[in-house]
């Protein structure tokens, strides 16, 4: 079996989102997306403060839960699967399933919160712009503790991928003679979201301890959502 069989998977879920045919959706997906980047930030002020953090935070922020080239990166998965077996003898193996596993998890966060895009225009007229209570609200009626719940394990395991993975001299240096190749064959969206994670976690010791102070909090953010909190999203770290 092909070893970017998984991004075929993952690519037919991107195509069934809704939001492709539909820009009202995109338009409340977007802003969601802000909301959690905003959200994010003021959660993790302190931990995302520290210069060594900052390439991280970023790959969280711009990779990790909605990057603002998402779609040019599912239009380039869709063309690596036409040359799938050069690609599989250019890029190295664990910088492969690393990306794979990161791709995933960008995937599952527009799913997540396209479904949040959805409710909340069931719930609520399109032009009000949204408010902590609104999501607060809207994730209770969701429901959605158990998938968010996963997406945090994933990321758990995405850690430690990092650390055992993309900290290797020869993978990355590997990885790194593939840069010509991917630009030549325009992959370089692609490539570069591989790249951001040997870069965010270079000045790191550990990428595993950082994603776990990340989802910690994280979990308790989704128990306080679910235990009728008055102000959930105020817990930081």
């Amino acid at each position: 079996m092909s070893k970017l069989a998984a991004l075929d998977d993952l690519l037919a879920v991107y195509k069934q989102f809704h939001y492709h045919q539909n820009p009202q959706i995109l338009q409340r997906l977007q802003q969601v997306q802000a909301w959690q980047k905003q959200r994010m930030q003021h959660t993790h002020a302190a931990q995302f403060s520290q210069p060594q953090n900052h390439l991280m935070a970023e790959y969280f922020l711009n990779r990790i839960y909605g990057g603002p080239d998402f779609d040019a990166l599912a239009a380039q998965i869709a063309r690596l699967m036409k040359y799938v077996h050069k690609a599989e003898k250019l890029i190295p193996d664990n910088a492969i399933k690393t990306g794979t596993a990161g791709i995933s998890l960008a995937i599952l966060a527009v799913q997540l919160d396209e479904q949040v895009a959805m409710q909340l225009l069931k719930d609520y007229p399109r032009q009000i712009p949204l408010t902590d209570e609104m999501m607060r609200l809207t994730y209770q009626q969701l429901n959605q503790a158990e998938q968010r719940l996963t997406q945090l394990n994933l990321l758990d395991e995405l850690g430690l991928s990092l650390d055992k993975y993309l900290r290797s001299f020869m993978v990355y240096t590997a990885f790194k003679m593939c840069k010509g190749t991917a630009h030549k064959y325009h992959f370089q969206v692609m490539y570069d979201f591989i790249q951001d994670g040997f870069l965010a976690m270079k000045p790191l010791k550990s990428a595993e301890k950082f994603v776990k102070d990340f989802t910690a909090v994280e979990r308790q953010i989704i128990a306080a959502v679910h235990s009728d909190h008055p102000q959930p999203f105020e817990l930081t770290a």
